[in-house]
């Protein structure tokens, strides 16, 4: 009885090792769960929006918009959240990434120190909007390309991970 008992815990103390493993191995799921962070950091649905990440040789961008032309209230949202976000990076709050992605981007560190050498503008679009980052300084240059192409990855946009001369429309 007692060596059946212990042969259960084991059993079933394993099986649910192996679940939580392929909780943390499976992309398919750490991507679900930093998609719902998403929703509830950014304030609109990530299943009605596309993300790009823009790298340029001053800097880059972060492009949100709406796939259909006529939602006008995620337009909105996007472009609200977007206009706060440009706002928070300028002070060196990285807060709302943090809490979707459930750790710190690679560049934060170095972005959050060299704030003062880093520019961010919110820019309106058609289908939302975008957050221009700009930097003369070379380290500060290294962290926004770090922070975009973590972005790039988490959000598996599939854009460039090479600069460009400028954002082409």
């Amino acid at each position: 009885m007692k060596a059946t008992l212990i042969l259960i815990l084991l059993v079933f103390t394993s099986g649910a090792q192996a679940q939580q493993k392929m909780a943390h191995e499976d992309p398919s799921h750490g991507h679900c769960e930093m998609m719902k962070r998403g929703e509830k950091g950014m304030g609109f649905s990530q299943q009605t929006t596309t993300h790009h990440l823009r790298f340029l040789t001053d800097g880059g961008a972060i492009e949100i918009g709406t796939n259909d032309p006529k939602d006008t209230a995620g337009r909105d949202q996007i472009r609200q959240h977007l206009s706060h976000i440009a706002k928070m990076f300028s002070e060196g709050n990285f807060e709302i990434p943090m809490f979707i992605h459930d750790k710190t981007p690679p560049g934060v560190p170095t972005m959050t120190e060299l704030r003062e050498q880093i520019h961010y503008d919110f820019e309106p679009m058609d289908s939302g909007g975008r957050v221009r980052i700009r930097t003369t300084t070379p380290q500060a240059l290294q962290a926004v390309h770090e922070f975009l192409r973590f972005q790039i990855t988490e959000h598996q946009t599939g854009d460039p991970t090479s600069p460009a001369d400028r954002i082409v429309k």
